[in-house]
């Protein structure tokens, strides 16, 4: 699909050319492996087991792992319409050639964009329609701990871990090609890996009957669990995204897991025990991970990264480097009262980013019932503290639709933010912003509200309107929801069974796809969908009884079926349990060295336990580690100017693709990982100081592009590695050249650039081009008419236009005149070239004429 690249919508989502992407020989690759997210680039660029798993398979030489994405429907309609299937990233290879295609189920709302990728591969969607040819369609993430509603179409889920399993995985299907084995067999085979679930080989008997095993030896599955994620190679070489992805920073987890019991939440509840990565472990990644990114973020990544162990000392070994390179630091949404003061400090003087927190309820009642263990007293002192130090920004996340609600609950939602504001303006914060984000409650599975009903469509909207009303009177105060609609078509799915596979289907056919984009969700697809399939709403998503089986029975993900309804009972009597890392063992079950025996998964005979760095955590300990003490941050002064430096470079083949941002943003991070000295603006949210010349039009190619970058430290030219920073850059960008100039702001800039155009038509059309332009130079006046994001606009491109040369039959010199003003060259090209689409002329900028400095 490469061939289309001229044609695409954001070309650079499918160049797969980015830095640390891993290309390998076709000659050495044995086993072929698809890693796909059912989402756009973006999103799926951000998710952290996909780079996990993306480096571990990259790492054995005989395997290829390459990414797959969804694409954009404007793609997907190029695709059909030139008759071409969807490819991976790096290869271009075909995803009906893969062995292996693996998807991350993220949430259940990505089921109807499995179909699209399988659809625009040509892989027939049910997993007994595909032949043995098709590559073995497997199925991970967090929403397969209830596989069921998508089995019809996986051939073997991985439930749980996935770092040691994906290489047993890998094992037997590389076995299984090279011995000639089908389909059946190496089911079979892969029958026997811990964590692995087949589908096929269970029966289901309908809603109210548990599936059972069809043969002997089928064993119910048990979560796959990695027990010390120190022992697992970590990628700290990760793909750099071309644009903006929506997590664009270095993601560091710091710990896995998470025994606070918030009975909603089903990755705390599925991803037990916690184990931490140890503070050595964790400044080699650290170290390493930014050297080879230049990230200019740090995340702190955790289910619950306030209660990491050692969370000051891990703060106060990174603080030095970030604070002298301007990197921030990050935390994922916290636990409110989890940072110490003195860390809220740190935090402060590092470069900010958002600080958000999750009550998750607005009543004190409420919160005991999920089990959320806080207090408003809590929220005060730490919103308190957040406002003293000087942020002005904070974001609340809250539910709505929980068990036992009531409309006093809803109404302290926005009474708590008021007296957050209040706190605000007793510091004295300015451009004060407190913004809500509610989403409706969704039972999940391997819960303790798993047996809960959601609430229906007219009380959700009901509640939200309220809400919308209270907030809209309060100055400073900001609510987002999330989607009620979209919210019941995934608890529709959170605890369905097989028989929503035919709801899948017709939702698809109907022209469901990205449904978590508000963009594409059109929740009169579903109900039509729903009325194809004879399925009912109401029915789908109300309560269940705890005596009736469930479609994931077979599936045991951690906490036993006693620990769940015991915290449904202490969730009806309001009653709070304690995080067992520092407390007594609850008896959820998932241990092998607590109270009772393991239920959870894991390779036989080896334990199961919290892997933890030290007893308590090190912010409630009188020895905690010493933090730096506050005042100025220590180090050089990254706003000094000390050198002026112009980097040419070229920008050509897959490069001519990336947009002006998406070029800034790869050159600034080249020049983080070649180390140079930058200079950083002042200000709450510094940034590099460099400047580039016009913005190269996406898909036209240059040889002489220059940047101009200031630097904090004396640094001639020669100084300057440019072996080093090309290295540091993805295919297609070649720096040639440094010179110094002044520290002055105004340099030389372009006066005229040559452009060259080489023609990709038949003879009859070159000749008629190359007329069109001969003719252009001879006129006085050129009008053309141009779209732009604000509508139409007309410009003399004659007065851009210097002189034209014909140098072959395909090939003109073109020279433009920028003295007065500028003008895209591909505005100029289509102008005098009616009809000329892209794929059939290339466009290069051979030569640059700059004017004298300071003009």
């Amino acid at each position: 699909m490469k061939e289309l690249l001229p044609l695409l919508p954001r070309p650079t989502h499918y160049l797969g050319t980015e830095v640390n992407a891993v290309h390998k020989r076709p000659d050495q690759v044995r086993l072929r492996w698809g890693l796909a997210f059912p989402d756009l680039y973006e999103i799926g660029m951000s998710h952290l087991g996909l780079k996990i798993l993306y480096h571990g398979l990259n790492a054995m030489g005989h395997i290829q792992a390459e990414r797959v994405f969804a694409p954009h429907p404007n793609v997907a309609q190029e695709l059909r319409s030139h008759s071409l299937p969807l490819c991976t990233l790096e290869s271009d290879t075909p995803l009906g050639e893969l062995d292996v295609l693996g998807f991350n189920l993220s949430h259940e709302l990505c089921y109807t964009t499995v179909l699209y990728i399988l659809d625009l591969a040509g892989i027939p969607f049910r997993s007994c329609r595909r032949d043995e040819r098709s590559p073995l369609i497997l199925g991970g993430g967090g929403a397969s701990c209830n596989p069921e509603p998508m089995a019809a179409f996986f051939d073997a889920f991985l439930i749980g871990d996935g770092e040691e399993a994906v290489f047993e995985i890998s094992e037997c299907v590389l076995e299984a090609k090279e011995q000639g084995h089908s389909k059946q067999e190496l089911l079979r085979r892969l029958k026997d890996v811990p964590g692995l679930y087949i589908p096929a080989f269970w029966e289901d008997a309908g809603r109210e009957a548990a599936l059972t095993p069809k043969g002997a030896g089928t064993l119910a599955i048990k979560r796959r669990v990695l027990r010390d994620i120190n022992a697992a190679d970590y990628p700290t070489n990760p793909v750099m995204p071309f644009g903006k992805a929506v997590h664009d920073r270095f993601t560091l987890e710091i710990a896995r897991g998470c025994s606070r019991s918030c009975r909603f939440c089903q990755a705390g509840m599925i991803s037990r025990p916690v184990r931490e990565r140890s503070l050595e472990n964790l400044d080699r990644i650290t170290t390493q991970g930014l050297d080879r990114t230049g990230f200019e973020e740090l995340s702190f990544l955790a289910l619950s990264a306030g209660d990491f162990s050692q969370l000051e000392q891990l703060f106060a070994q990174s603080f030095a480097r970030c604070s002298r390179e301007q990197v921030a630091v990050s935390l994922p949404s916290l636990r409110v009262g989890s940072l110490s003061p003195d860390l809220m400090n740190l935090l402060s003087r590092l470069r900010r980013t958002g600080v958000t927190l999750a009550p998750e309820a607005g009543s004190q009642r409420l919160r005991d019932v999920i089990n959320k263990g806080i207090s408003n007293e809590d929220l005060f002192e730490h919103a308190q503290k957040v406002f003293e130090l000087g942020w002005s920004r904070i974001k609340l996340y809250f539910m709505i639709g929980l068990p036992t609600e009531t409309r006093e609950d809803v109404e302290a939602i926005p009474d708590l933010c008021l007296q957050v504001r209040a706190l605000a303006r007793k510091a004295g914060t300015k451009r004060l912003k407190i913004t809500a984000s509610v989403s409706p409650f969704v039972p999940k599975p391997h819960t303790p509200f798993q047996w809960e009903g959601q609430e229906q469509l007219p009380a959700l909207r009901e509640k939200i309107a309220f809400l919308k009303d209270t907030f809209s009177r309060h100055s400073g105060l900001e609510l987002q929801w999330h989607t009620p609609e979209m919210s019941l078509v995934e608890g529709v799915f959170s605890r369905g069974g097989r028989s929503l596979a035919r709801l899948v289907e017709w939702a698809y056919v109907k022209g469901d796809i990205l449904s978590s984009w508000k963009d594409y969700f059109h929740f009169e697809t579903w109900q039509l969908a729903l009325e194809a399939a004879k399925l009912d709403l109401p029915e789908l998503t109300g309560p269940r009884d705890p005596e009736t089986p469930v479609p994931w029975a077979h599936i045991h993900c951690g906490p036993s079926r006693k620990f769940l309804l015991r915290e449904k009972k202490k969730a009806e009597q309001g009653l709070i349990s304690l995080d067992c890392r520092y407390h007594a063992c609850e008896g959820c079950g998932v241990c092998d060295s607590r109270l009772i025996p393991s239920s959870g998964g894991d390779v036989p005979g080896h334990g199961i336990f919290p892997r933890i760095n030290q007893d308590e955590r090190d912010q409630d300990s009188r020895e905690a580690e010493d933090l730096p003490a506050d005042g100025p941050v220590a180090g050089p002064d990254l706003g000094r100017k000390q050198a002026h430096l112009r980097f040419w470079f070229e920008k050509t083949g897959p490069s001519k693709y990336l947009s002006q941002l998406e070029l800034q943003t790869i050159l600034e991070r080249a020049f983080r990982r070649a180390a140079l000295p930058l200079s950083f603006s002042k200000g709450f949210h510094p940034l590099p100081l460099l400047s580039f010349g016009q913005a190269l039009p996406v898909g036209v190619a240059s040889l002489c592009e220059w940047c101009n970058v200031f630097l904090r430290c004396v640094t001639p030219p020669e100084r300057v590695e440019l072996e080093a920073l090309n290295r540091a850059v993805p295919q297609g960008i070649r720096f040639t050249g440094i010179e110094a100039l002044s520290l002055q702001k105004k340099q030389s800039r372009p006066r005229m650039e040559e452009f060259e155009l080489v023609l990709h038509t038949d003879t009859e059309r070159r000749r008629q081009v190359q007329s069109f332009w001969s003719a252009a130079v001879l006129c006085e006046t050129f009008p053309v008419e141009y779209e732009t994001k604000k509508g139409w606009k007309q410009v003399d491109i004659r007065n851009y236009l210097k002189s034209v040369r014909h140098i072959t039959p395909n090939t003109s010199r073109l020279l433009f005149d920028w003295q007065q003003g500028y003008c895209s060259p591909l505005t100029i090209v289509k102008g005098v070239s009616p009809g000329l689409e892209m794929k059939q002329f290339a466009l290069l900028k051979v030569e640059v004429h700059m004017d004298a400095p300071g003009k």
